[in-house]
């Protein structure tokens, strides 16, 4: 029995790991650090980036041993600023292999830890903006909205003409993922309809704040769902809370701990490794 007691202690332990935001920010940290560390490592001329870095030195250093000699100190700001060009230069190939795939993760893990879903009955605003050049065939008056039995209106919609939007307030009775149908405008007789997936609950499911039609760019890093169809819909945005990561008393966005964390390892593993950065 002890034994049962102490697996079923290690795995409650390995479940909240897997579900802690602040440990898997720690967790991606460490290994992006590590990463960025071996791919500059492996992408850069080590040799030459280790014999800038040491004329960049010798400079800094003439500069304080001869600060009484202006001609010397002026031909030493330019050898610094010419060996700063020749680092830069020796350095930008591998960041550029280093940022790329940093940035294109950090996009996916922002669908899970920038945003929390919407808690079980409280309430929450979801908004239908309609594109401009559709509006004199689809006003804002025009659009309805069709819900699952788990998800509830809690006020009548809100009309704002000035900025072609229509916001209803909603609340969520059951955790879960949903799909809530909009439609609006009218083609022979018909309304199109879209949907927009909602997320009801307190786990770290994958989030997407808004649903875009077109806007490519937008939708790369704003949105985690298809584009929506050709209609007079421009876009379904829900409010869902933002993330914080406690630590040490504070909140933050684990963007700017995943940063900061993620800098100091890449500096620890750079030592240990040997590698000129």
């Amino acid at each position: 029995m002890a034994c049962a007691g102490h697996l079923w202690a290690i795995a409650a332990l390995q479940s909240s790991l897997l579900t802690s935001p602040l440990a898997i920010v720690i967790f991606l940290s460490l290994i992006v650090g590590l990463l960025m560390v071996v791919l500059f490592g492996y992408t850069s001329d080590q040799k030459a980036i280790g014999k800038a870095k040491d004329q960049l030195k010798a400079h800094l250093l003439a500069v304080r041993l001869y600060r009484d000699q202006i001609p010397v100190v002026m031909g030493s700001y330019g050898k610094i600023l010419r060996g700063t060009g020749r680092y830069l230069k020796l350095a930008f190939k591998p960041l550029l292999y280093v940022i790329i795939p940093i940035t294109l993760l950090m996009v996916q893990v922002d669908r899970y830890l920038g945003a929390t879903p919407i808690p079980p009955n409280a309430p929450f605003l979801l908004t239908v903006h309609l594109a401009a050049s559709t509006t004199e065939s689809a006003s804002t008056n025009d659009a309805t909205l069709d819900l699952p039995p788990e998800i509830a209106t809690t006020a009548p919609p809100v009309h704002v003409a000035a900025d072609n939007e229509i916001v209803w307030r909603l609340v969520g009775s059951k955790e879960g993922k949903y799909e809530v149908k909009v439609a609006a405008g009218q083609t022979a007789g018909v309304a199109a309809t879209v949907t927009k997936t909602v997320c009801v609950g307190t786990d770290l499911p994958r989030i997407s704040t808004v649903r875009l039609r077109g806007h490519f760019w937008q939708r790369m890093f704003s949105s985690a769902e298809l584009a929506l169809p050709e209609s007079p819909i421009d876009s379904i945005s829900v409010n869902y809370p933002d993330r914080n990561i406690e630590i040490a008393g504070y909140g933050m966005n684990w963007i700017w701990l995943f940063f900061i964390l993620s800098m100091i390892a890449g500096f620890v593993f750079k030592e240990l490794l040997g590698i000129q950065i």
